[in-house]
Formats: structure tokens, C-alpha cells, sequence
């Protein structure tokens, strides 16, 4: 059983802190390039009830510029190497590289979340070979163009098709079934409605029998709702938006947040165990 596994099987909610190791990401960019502001961050996270560090050295946000694999390999190894030096904390690499799959997982990260859902040339046979923990996530276009008019018949099938099809790709390549772990993907490539409708719909993708892992952490959906165009005035927006996650079947929450999410989701996971 692998580390993730042992977390997921306890039946509470995992924690997945967000460190994005990049000058432009929509929410912290530029907050935690060196390494040692990095490290502090991680292990400030770890102390408040993160399970997992998510690394990303490319921001994802629209209109993001590409960012070349020697420089995303620069900004994530320094880090992973520094956490994994300082704390046994799990580490995620977020990335949709191979190259800085297999660099970061050498460098002593445990797992890879990759937006694009292993879709690159090349990421597949990585991640058998690898053979870390995997999240496959949706989007529809690209992170540059995503939010421009996004469109579905129906959301909610088109993305468990996806991930039909992903989870038999992966396994015909050579990953192992208990290692995917799935993410919907909301923002991107979804407007608010489309996200609202796979928020209340999230605990059918339970018939994957796999994790589930939700991101709305600071996420611009929860802006139009609130009216506010600002991510760090989304606090409770996202708390709640965990919560409603953890009830409706994530497993793992992507959180910015995570002292304030944890403390919610204990709530939660009080409720639950009775």
C-alpha cells in the first residue's frame, strides 16, 4: 500500500496544500519562488494539517505563458528536494511534463497531478513506469484559451467519458488501477453553471470505485458568486465550497487555505464517522 493509500483509507479528509513555485500564478504567484520561502510555506502547511504539498513551477491560469521543462525543472527540484529534506510530508508534482514528471519524482516526490490528464506525448509510459500515485484531471481546450466560451451537451457525461477513456488508457499503458485518482477539474474550461452542476453531481463519478480530489480553492466561480474579483477575499467561499466537496464524495481537497479547511472539514468528518 502506498503512502496515499494508507491516507485515503482512514476515511477523513486529505488535505492537499497548494505551493505554486511560479511569478504568475492567479493567486500567490511570485510569494514563494525562492526555495526557502517555499520550504516555509510547505512546512507551515504540513504543521496545519496538510497530508500533501502540491509543487507546480507552471501556472495554469488563462492567458498563462508556456513555460519552458529546464526552467519548470529549476523552479520545482530546489523545492522538492528542500521539503524532502526537512519533512516526510507526501509530495505531489504539479505538472504536465514528462521530463519534470520523472525529475521531480527522483527528486523525492511521491505522486503527479497533471491538469492535462496524461494527455502529453510521453506521460503515460512516465507514469508506469514511475509508478507513483496519478491524478487525471479534466479540461476542455487549454489553459491559455479555457475560459474563452466553453461548451458541453451535458458536462457532467462528457466528463465522466473522459475519464472512461483515461482510465482505460492509463491501464493499457501500464498503470495500476489503485493508483488514479480522478479530478473533475472545475475552472477549467467550465463556466459557473457547468461548475455548480459537477459540484452536485460529483459523488455519481463514485462509480469509478477510485478517489476523488476537488480544486475550488480561491477559483474565479466562486468570484462571480461572491461579486468579487479578488482571490485572497475568497476565504470562506472556498471553506465552504470544500465542505459541500467532502460531502458530495472528494476525497482529497486542493486547498490554499488549509488551516481554515481542515478545521471545517473535521466538522465534517465528525458528522460522518457517527
Amino acid at each position: 500500500m502506498n503512502g496515499l493509500s494508507s491516507l485515503l483509507s482512514s476515511n477523513r479528509s486529505v488535505i492537499m496544500g497548494v505551493l505554486n513555485a511560479t511569478p504568475d500564478s492567479f493567486s500567490d504567484g511570485g510569494k514563494f519562488v525562492s526555495v526557502e520561502s517555499a520550504l516555509a510555506q510547505a512546512l507551515t502547511m504540513a504543521e496545519q494539517g496538510a497530508d500533501i504539498i502540491d509543487v507546480g513551477g507552471e501556472s495554469t491560469r488563462p492567458g498563462a505563458k508556456d513555460v519552458a521543462v529546464e526552467e519548470e525543472i529549476r523552479r520545482v527540484v530546489p523545492v522538492i528536494q528542500s521539503i524532502r529534506q526537512h519533512s516526510d510530508v507526501f509530495i505531489s508534482i504539479d505538472t504536465s511534463k514528462p521530463e519534470v514528471m520523472r525529475a521531480s519524482v527522483n527528486a523525492g516526490a511521491n505522486m503527479i497531478n497533471d491538469v492535462k490528464g496524461l494527455q502529453g506525448t510521453g506521460a503515460l509510459a512516465i507514469c508506469a513506469e514511475l509508478n507513483a500515485p496519478v491524478c487525471v484531471m479534466h479540461m476542455q481546450g487549454q489553459p491559455r484559451t479555457m475560459q474563452s466560451n466553453p461548451v458541453y451537451d451535458d458536462v457532467f457525461e462528457d466528463v465522466k467519458l473522459f475519464f472512461e477513456q483515461r482510465i482505460k488508457a492509463c491501464v493499457d499503458a501500464g498503470i495500476q488501477r489503485a493508483n488514479i485518482i480522478l479530478d473533475p477539474g472545475f475552472g477549467f474550461g467550465k463556466n459557473l453553471q457547468h461548475n455548480l452542476q459537477l459540484l452536485k453531481r460529483l459523488k455519481e463519478f463514485q462509480v469509478f470505485d477510485l478517489p476523488l480530489l476537488a480544486g475550488l480553492s480561491r477559483k474565479s466561480m466562486l468570484g462571480k458568486i461572491l461579486h468579487d474579483d479578488e482571490p485572497e477575499n475568497r476565504l470562506y467561499a472556498s471553506v465552504a465550497a470544500a465542505v459541500l466537496a467532502r460531502q458530495h464524495g472528494a476525497g482529497i481537497l486542493r486547498v490554499h487555505d488549509v488551516k481554515a479547511t481542515r478545521d471545517a472539514l473535521k466538522v465534517c468528518d465528525a458528522m460522518n464517522a457517527v
